[in-house]
Formats: C-alpha cells, sequence, structure tokens
C-alpha cells in the first residue's frame, strides 16, 4: 500500500505545487527579505540541487563505464585516475564532500545556513568556472529560522531533472514563477523578464542556430541560449560546436544565467561582469553567427550624451531617446556576421511603424536587412500582455545553399505574418488568460518561412489570405516603409456576402405572421424577435 501511495504522490507533484509551498515559507518566515532576495535565496537553492544532481548523475554514468571496460570503479588508482579531475569528461564538475547536495540535505536544520554558505565556498575556490554564479554569504546573511530553511531544502529536494526532464530549463521556469507571483518590480520595463519555451523555440526554429556562434545582447537567464541547445540536440547536432555570446545588466540575473549555463556544460561568454550593453558593450568588435534576443519593450533612459555619435548607428540615424527600440536593432546589426549573419528578436508592434524611427526603418529596408515581420498571439507571456513582432534579419538575402537548403535569391522582398489567431492553446492554471504555440503551429510557422526562402518559389505572389504574404520594396515604401503586417497582408470582409435586405425582409415577414396569429401572444413574440437578435422591454 505504501508503495501505492508513494507512486501516486510522484504523479501528481509538479513545479508549480513546490514553487508554492516554497513561496509560502519564505512570505512566514523571518528575515527572508525583498522579492530580489528571496527570488537569489530559491534560484542558489536549485543551482546547489542541480549541480549535487548532475555530480550524482556523472559519478554513477562513470562507475558504469568503468565497470563495462572491466576496471574497478573502487580501486585507489582507478579514483585518483578517474575520480579526482576537476570535471568529468561529460563536463559534470567534481564536488567536494561539503558542496554536494547529498551532505546537504542530511544537515540538521540548525546547521543548514552555515553548511549552504560552506558549499558555495568551496565551489567557488575549487570551480573556477563556477565563480560568479552566486553571492557568497547568500544564507547566513539572511540567517532564516533553522525549521524555515530545513523545509525550503526539503521541498526543493523534489525539483529533479529525473522527476521533470533533463530538457526543462528548471531555473528559467523557477526564475519565472518568483517574476509572476513576487510581482514587485517584475516588469518588462525593468529588464526582469523570462522568455517563454515556446517562443524561443520558435525563433530558434526559424534562423536554426545549430553551429558557430549565438549572442543575445540582454541574456536574462540564459534561456535562449539553453533551448537553442537542446533544438540542436534535438537535431542529433553537437552543442560543443556552439559558443554562447551574452551581455545582462541585473546583477543578479547574470549570475543566474552563469549559472544555468554552467550546469548545462554550455560553452559561454557573458563578459567579466554585469553591465549596460548601450553604455559598456563588453563584446564590441565581435561578429556572431546568430543572434537571439528578447530587448526590454520600450525601455525608457538607455540613452546619454555619450551615444550620441556611436558607430552602431553610423550608418544610419541616431535612435530616438523615448525609448530603445531601434538602439536594440542598430546593436544587433552591428554584431553580426557581414556575409551570413542571422537575428532573431522579439520587439513591440510600436516599432513597426514608430514615426520617431522611419527614417532608420527606411534604411534598414533599403539596405535590405529585413527579412521577415512575424505578429504574434496575444497573450504570449506572463508577465505582460503587450502585443509582440518577430523580427529576423539577414545579411544574405541572395540565396545559395544554407542548412542543408536552396535559398532564392530574395532581395528587395520581406515576408510578413500574422499569427494573431493562433490562440487555441491555453495554458490551464495560471492567474490570467495565456496562450502558447504548439508545436504544429511553430512547424506551420517555420515551413512558411522555409518554404518563401527556397528555389522555386514565386515571391511575388507567395501569400495566403489572414494569414501571410511576400510584399517587394516598391509597395513597402508606397507605405511609407511601415512594416504592419496588416497593411499588406489581405484579409477575407465574410460580412460582404451577407444579404442584409433578405434579412429583414424574412425578420419583418416572421414578425407579421406573429401578430396575425391568434394564438400569438406577447410573450411568444419576444421570444421570436429575441431569437432573430431583438431585445424587447
Amino acid at each position: 500500500m505504501a508503495k501505492k501511495a508513494n507512486t501516486k504522490t510522484e504523479e501528481t507533484i509538479n513545479l508549480e505545487a513546490i514553487l508554492f509551498k516554497c513561496r509560502d515559507i519564505l512570505r512566514q518566515a523571518k528575515n527572508s527579505g525583498s522579492f530580489f532576495e528571496k527570488r537569489d535565496m530559491m534560484l542558489t537553492l536549485v543551482f546547489l540541487r542541480f549541480i549535487g544532481e548532475k555530480y550524482e548523475n556523472g559519478v554513477a554514468h562513470l562507475r558504469s563505464q568503468l565497470t563495462k571496460e572491466g576496471l574497478d570503479p573502487d580501486d585507489e588508482n582507478i579514483v585518483s585516475a578517474f575520480f579526482e579531475d576537476a570535471t568529468f569528461t561529460d563536463g559534470t564538475y567534481n564536488l567536494p564532500p561539503e558542496a554536494r547536495w547529498s551532505t546537504i540535505i542530511n544537515t540538521p536544520a540548525p546547521g543548514l545556513n552555515v553548511a549552504l554558505d560552506t558549499a558555495l565556498r568551496s565551489i567557488a575556490t575549487t570551480t573556477p568556472g563556477l565563480k560568479g554564479c552566486f553571492v557568497e554569504g547568500t544564507f547566513t546573511q539572511r540567517n532564516l529560522a533553522g525549521n524555515d530553511m530545513k523545509r525550503l531544502v526539503d521541498e526543493i529536494n523534489k525539483i529533479s531533472h529525473k522527476a521533470f526532464g533533463e530538457e526543462k530549463d528548471l531555473i528559467g521556469r523557477v526564475y519565472e514563477y518568483f517574476l509572476k507571483e513576487f510581482a514587485v518590480n517584475a516588469t518588462k520595463e525593468e529588464g526582469e523578464f523570462y522568455t517563454p519555451h515556446d517562443i524561443v523555440q520558435l525563433i530558434a526554429g526559424l534562423i536554426e542556430p545549430f553551429d558557430g556562434t549565438i549572442y543575445d545582447p540582454c541574456c536574462g537567464s540564459g534561456g535562449m541560449f539553453i533551448q537553442s541547445a537542446e533544438l540542436v540536440r534535438s537535431k542529433q547536432g553537437d552543442i560543443s560546436r556552439i559558443n554562447v555570446y551574452g551581455q545582462e545588466k541585473e546583477a543578479a540575473t547574470y549570475r543566474l544565467a552563469k549559472m544555468n549555463l554552467a550546469l548545462r556544460g554550455i560553452s559561454h561568454n557573458l563578459g567579466p561582469e554585469s553591465d549596460s550593453t548601450f553604455t559598456n558593450d563588453l563584446h564590441k568588435g565581435l561578429y556572431f553567427d546568430y543572434i537571439m534576443a528578447n530587448p526590454p519593450f520600450n525601455l525608457k533612459g538607455w540613452y546619454n550624451d555619450n551615444l550620441k555619435n556611436d558607430a552602431r548607428w553610423s550608418d544610419y540615424d541616431t535612435p530616438p531617446e523615448s525609448n530603445a527600440n531601434y538602439a536594440w536593432i542598430l546593436h544587433m546589426l552591428s554584431h553580426l556576421k557581414h556575409q551570413t549573419g542571422v537575428a532573431g528578436f522579439l520587439l513591440a508592434n510600436g516599432a513597426l511603424g514608430d514615426t520617431d524611427a522611419q527614417n532608420i526603418r527606411r534604411k534598414l529596408i533599403e539596405n535590405d536587412k529585413v527579412e521577415a515581420i512575424i505578429v504574434l498571439p496575444r497573450e504570449l507571456f506572463i508577465t505582460t500582455d503587450i502585443s509582440v513582432t518577430l523580427w529576423i534579419l539577414n545579411q544574405n538575402k541572395k540565396g545559395g545553399r544554407y542548412h542543408g537548403r536552396n535559398l532564392r535569391n530574395r532581395e528587395h522582398e520581406i515576408l510578413f505574418m500574422d499569427l494573431r489567431t493562433w490562440t487555441e492553446t491555453p495554458v490551464k492554471g495560471e492567474q490570467k488568460k495565456k496562450v502558447r504555440l504548439s508545436a504544429d503551429q511553430i512547424k506551420r510557422a517555420s515551413d512558411i518561412y522555409f518554404c518563401w526562402q527556397s528555389e522555386g518559389t514565386d515571391g511575388l505572389h507567395y501569400a495566403e489570405p489572414e494569414l501571410y504574404r511576400s510584399v517587394g520594396i516598391k509597395e513597402i515604401e508606397k507605405n511609407d516603409f511601415s512594416l504592419v503586417p496588416s497593411r499588406y497582408i489581405e484579409f477575407v470582409d465574410r460580412d460582404s456576402d451577407i444579404d442584409y435586405d433578405k434579412i429583414l425582409s424574412q425578420t419583418a415577414q416572421r414578425v407579421s405572421e406573429l401578430l396575425k396569429s391568434q394564438q400569438s401572444n406577447n410573450e411568444t413574440l419576444r421570444n421570436a424577435l429575441k431569437q432573430l437578435g431583438y431585445e424587447c422591454e
């Protein structure tokens, strides 16, 4: 019976339930601190849990491999040769005993704060690749009561890749949860944001970052990189062929991204510190194969006078000071490889026809940098319901061989897609309405884009009403270089085929028949008119 009960518990447990319990523990505990301190404490615990799990899995895998080779994994010489390196061959970090999750979970409640900070200090000392992922002294400074900390650790112990799947960005999901539940300052404008899995899959599915260098100038928790790596794995690719570069302004989020990438064994360079991409570009002079980004929408306060003649917009105009939308575009364009670079990024819909940036937009179109504009459904995000567009920039629209496909010349053409009606897949259990893009929808969008790019497609007649259309630069010029898809995609007027005279005639005839009928009464008339769309007092 006990076994059956445990199985049921495992089946019904979910990440939201665990984090809800953790949230309540922190709300009730003394000294738990601000939103950011609660979040950082939780994320650091999850980091220790995951790196401990990765270590345990690495040891188990290595022991199995050695045994298959006829070697004794407990032999002193074997242990020295294979288990005492800084990392195992699969990139798993070799943790000292005091930093292992098995040590933490078995520490009595009164000693947990000290044990947790000892683990952090030990990791920072012995593993340079993990230095800067966390704030040492996190737990003793907060000094939660032993029983509260023990309850937290026991809950975090349930968050396991064995339970939820190795492919899940669980640290990113924990981050997203705390943005949503502790909503203080957790807004897109503050730079605290998490990009949902389906949106990242859409971007990655379109630009296919299978090898080379990937850059994100506002990388947040590193979710773009992680899910891109998972896409590479799903295509049976080698993530060792991907090198990740990023930058993040918020110190806590910068540490989170380093945690996330380190745990996944993804080669990365996020710069030596957190800093603003605009005022201190940490990757100046570098050019990348792919750029994926979800910049803060309509970011204000980004500009200062030192940026007036910045080289990033020397071929265009200085972006408007009112918001950073076009500053992000020109910054990313400045980092794309000149002949081959491709970028996919999100911006608020206002950037499609912003009059303040019309001249920049005109030059981008005339210089043939814009390849596709895709309006996404509302309510894809948890922390904002602003309408969003996916932009794709491409440095080479001339065609040729690309990722196993033969591409046609697409110069001076832009593909417009409008996916706003793709809202039939709701996300359950959210406090507000939220939808997601299904795998079939992501594939459908990719197929539309790839077919448009491919040899044999007639770009002048590539269209489906209310969904997509390929448009030439002359038509875009006639529309004052607006990139609003509804200006170009055909929308069907379904009301034009309705014979209103016939409907009104039928209605009048029905009312007349009722009035003449001896069986008719006021109630019957009211009901009949109600069925026809009229309300009676």
